[in-house]
């Protein structure tokens, strides 16, 4: 399946990184959120991406095209430097779509702007470009394909109400608001998304607002609730929370390793 990752937000509330590069280029540890992001997609076999661009996109370009594997994996320096033999790949076998979106677009924007690239898709995936976890991703989109949903999600516990989720036992979504619940849980992203979804959206809508509600009101949306690690990385005081997991080799997203 393919893969949209939406990284063409501001950062607004990561300024002292995000001033200078975009957001999913911000570092956990000595590799951009973005790259852990798409090497957890890669480890379930999805490598097809399609980056939804916007501010500072030229850089996410740039740092693709500059991508050296040899800074990511161990290799072995011979010849007095002319010879490298790398002793594991990770980029090798990916994909990558990079699409200009817009400065100003929010989600559901920087999805119509990508449709055509999913042409003959019927189901694909995507995700906002700062959140981790080790969602047992085969197991969420197995479940989606046994319901007559066109769109699911992840919901994860928060004292947050941003996008807060209600939702039945069998995780069909009834509401998604700011109504008090306990616990609490919201939208975590981790999309999985059938092409029907176009059919729910109009120009200008943002996705998790208009055409949610549609989906809501017909009954095809749905949640997988997860309680295990999910973290995004929306603040300067998330960024150190995930560098000092990344020095402490305590990484649950990195699902590679295990």
């Amino acid at each position: 399946m393919k893969v949209v990752l939406f990284c063409g937000g501001l950062g607004t509330r990561l300024r002292e990184h995000s001033d200078t590069i975009p957001k999913p280029l911000v570092n956990i540890g000595s590799r951009p959120v973005l790259w852990h992001l798409m090497r957890y997609y890669a480890h379930y076999g999805h490598t097809d991406f399609v980056l939804a661009l916007g501010y500072r996109g030229d850089m996410v370009r740039e740092y693709f095209l500059n991508y050296s594997e040899a800074m990511s994996n161990d290799f072995t320096l011979s010849e007095g430097g002319r010879k490298i033999e790398l002793h594991n790949h990770d980029v090798e076998k990916w994909r990558i779509t990079f699409v200009d979106t817009g400065l100003h677009s929010n989600i559901g924007q920087r999805l119509l702007r990508v449709r055509k690239f999913l042409e003959g898709e019927p189901v694909f995936l995507a995700n906002y470009a700062d959140g981790l976890s080790d969602l047992p991703l085969d197991r969420h989109i197995e479940e989606f394909s046994r319901q007559d949903a066109v769109a699911s999600f992840i919901a994860v516990r928060s004292a947050q109400s941003f996008h807060a989720v209600h939702a039945d036992p069998a995780g069909l979504v009834t509401h998604m608001g700011g109504m008090p619940e306990q616990p609490l849980w919201i939208n975590g992203g981790y999309f999985v998304l059938r092409s029907a979804m176009f059919d729910y959206m109009r120009e200008g809508d943002e996705l998790v607002e208009q055409p949610f509600t549609r989906l809501i009101a017909e009954r095809k949306l749905m949640t997988y609730r997860w309680e295990g690690f999910w973290q995004c990385m929306d603040t300067f005081k998330d960024k150190i929370t995930l560098d000092r997991m990344d020095a402490r080799g305590t990484c649950p997203w990195m699902v590679w390793q295990k």
